[in-house]
């Protein structure tokens, strides 16, 4: 693996934590809140994105219109089977209607504490990808590829890169910590 495979890595890395932050309840309403929860219908699984037009009618609602009305008790039972989200869906018979809570001071700690895990898995998949591309470095090294000093600005330059991507998810957390703890 090269330096700018690595460096795709560590962006996707990044992408993959800021689309998770997005999807935390913190109190306010958000489509990708509920956007990406699977639902069983039509004899297959997919997502609600596909089933129904969400919107955010105000900054504590949800709002779920399927187009197919059939849908909706499906709908409403895998928004309430995803434990994560700790969301109650209402379905009105037309649409499903979801109010977000305001959290309590336990939760929100419980949020930052989920926050700094996904955090930390992103750390690890971008020092999974600095190893791959530390193998890749000294067995072109090994092999007569490249010479020393290159593999070490290599090293040099994949250090840095590995560092500034730490620093862009330490950032990320500490902005949805406070994102998170702000009443």
């Amino acid at each position: 693996m090269d330096l700018q495979s690595a460096e795709k890595l560590f962006q996707g890395s990044i992408l993959y934590l800021e689309e998770e932050f997005s999807k935390m309840q913190v109190g306010r309403a958000s489509t990708s809140m509920v956007e990406g929860v699977h639902v069983s219908a039509y004899d297959m699984v997919q997502p609600i994105k596909n089933l129904a037009t969400i919107t955010t009618p105000d900054p504590k609602t949800i709002l779920i219109q399927p187009w197919d009305k059939a849908v909706l008790a499906s709908i409403e039972k895998a928004i309430r089977d995803q434990s994560d989200l700790g969301l109650n869906p209402q379905n009105d018979g037309v649409v499903v209607r979801i109010t977000i809570p305001q959290p309590t001071e336990e939760r929100r700690k419980e949020l930052v504490r989920v926050a700094y895990a996904k955090a930390e898995e992103s750390k690890i998949s971008v020092r999974s990808a600095r190893q791959k591309a530390h193998s890749t470095i000294q067995t072109q090294l090994k092999d007569k590829e490249i010479s020393e000093d290159e593999a070490k600005a290599m090293e040099k330059e994949l250090q840095e890169s590995v560092n500034k991507s730490n620093t862009k998810i330490d950032e990320l957390a500490k902005t949805k910590e406070k994102d998170i703890m702000t009443v």
